[in-house]
């Protein structure tokens, strides 16, 4: 017989195996009520500091699509400059030959043109346009380099509209020196921002040409281009040079501080001056930012 405190312990371990006894005879209850209750959420993970940190305010990194951006419009702007430097100090059929090889660097081009077209208080082009509009719609007009062909689209007159390249099947892609178009065909001729080539005084004479007598000569120019004080040509030699061609100066738009516009018109009858001292037209470049 044991003594009573040997009897109540060993009750007590008993009854502890019966619990875990049943406990072992069904695992299922023991699964079931373990899976009824989840485990409590984990704590807070501490914000470290170090090269996966974002610190907020003044000097915290641009998110990657602004910088995306920013690098694009770099490169874009890059090309530009490249593309204006190499219109500016080739020959039109050095420039016609590259581009007709390499047309979406036109498209390159022409964006970046756009962009900084849009910086100009006034756009010559638009200057042009309604200059044509108060004249007689009958008139046929021949648009030199006329770009996204913004004079045509915008005009009720029949518009010829040459360029490096055409993307649209009413632009004439040629070397400007050297048109389709019959001579004495048309009453307008127009250079808007556009005698680029190293051999800008052949595309003024092809104009001439294309010219009826008495037609329009307008040219738009960026005004450094025509400024001695900076480098650029004496406008007056440049006006000179046009009327041994055989044009009259009608007149002059100086009023634009970007750029200068000159209304010409050919003489019914003139003697054309076969050696012309025709003044260099600075490159119009833009500096790298």
């Amino acid at each position: 017989m044991k003594p009573p405190q040997e009897a109540a312990a060993a009750g007590g371990r008993k009854r502890r195996r019966r619990g875990g006894g049943r406990n072992r005879r069904n695992p299922q209850a023991l699964s079931s009520s373990q899976g009824a209750d989840p485990p409590p959420p984990s704590p807070p993970a501490k914000r470290q500091r170090g090269a996966d940190a974002t610190p907020k305010g003044r000097g915290s990194k641009p998110k990657p699509t602004s910088l995306l951006d920013k690098m694009r419009a770099r490169l874009s702007g890059g090309h530009f400059r490249m593309l204006n430097e190499k219109l500016y100090t080739c020959s039109g059929q050095d420039a016609f030959d590259y581009f007709t090889n390499e047309p979406d660097l036109f498209d390159v081009y022409h964006a970046g043109y756009q962009e900084q077209m849009s910086h100009w208080p006034e756009q010559p082009v638009n200057v042009i346009i309604n200059w044509l509009k108060s004249h007689s719609a009958s008139w046929t007009v021949a648009d030199f380099g006329c770009g996204n062909a913004a004079v045509s689209k915008n005009v009720k007159n029949k518009v010829f509209s040459i360029d490096l390249v055409s993307e649209d099947p009413s632009v004439i892609a040629c070397d400007m020196a050297h048109t389709p178009l019959e001579s004495s065909f048309v009453e307008v001729a127009i250079f808007c921002l556009s005698l680029m080539g190293t051999n800008y005084p052949s595309y003024i004479q092809e104009a001439n040409r294309v010219l009826k007598p008495s037609g329009w000569l307008l040219i738009a120019e960026v005004r450094s281009r025509l400024d001695p004080n900076t480098g650029g040509a004496d406008p007056d030699k440049f006006c000179e040079a046009i009327s041994k061609l055989g044009f009259s100066l009608v007149s002059k738009d100086a009023k634009n501080k970007m750029f200068i516009l000159f209304y010409f018109r050919k003489k019914e009858k003139s003697k054309v001056v076969k050696n012309i001292d025709w003044p260099q037209l600075k490159p119009c470049l833009y500096k790298r930012r």
